[in-house]
């Protein structure tokens, strides 16, 4: 697998959430993802980015643009320092929200990507990485 760039964005305030959803949807369009997998791409994104501030206390994502064979797809990772998810299966279920979301976030962004990773420890903050291909 090849890396055909990449990039990382630093997470610390609404106007960086945007400025993430802009950077994914510009890169999936340079990908040659069609309208509906860049909006896939994007609100995956949103909300790994909103959850990276909010619950997290701020961080980053790192953009990578990949092929693999006659695959193209875009890998986003976010990181953070934050408190951590104590129970990240619980995290993932529909309808669970430590806010006053929905609770669809982690579960629903699970479902728009083809490949996703969650790792978090108690203190120490979380790592969600995600992919999709076309």
């Amino acid at each position: 697998m090849a890396t055909l760039g990449d990039e990382t964005l630093e997470i610390r305030s609404s106007a960086d959430i945007v400025m993430v959803r802009q950077a994914i949807r510009s890169r999936a369009s340079e990908l040659g993802f069609s309208l509906v997998d860049q909006t896939k791409l994007v609100t995956g994104a949103s909300e790994l980015a909103r959850n990276t501030v909010e619950h997290g206390g701020g961080g980053r994502v790192r953009v990578e643009m990949l092929k693999d064979g006659n695959r193209t797809g875009l890998r986003m990772t976010f990181e953070d320092e934050g408190p951590g998810i104590p129970d990240t299966a619980l995290a993932l279920t529909d309808g669970y929200s430590t806010g006053t979301g929905l609770g669809l976030g982690l579960s629903g962004t699970r479902r728009l990507m083809n490949e996703f990773r969650i790792h978090s420890e108690a203190g120490k903050g979380t790592r969600i990485q995600v992919a999709r291909w076309r």
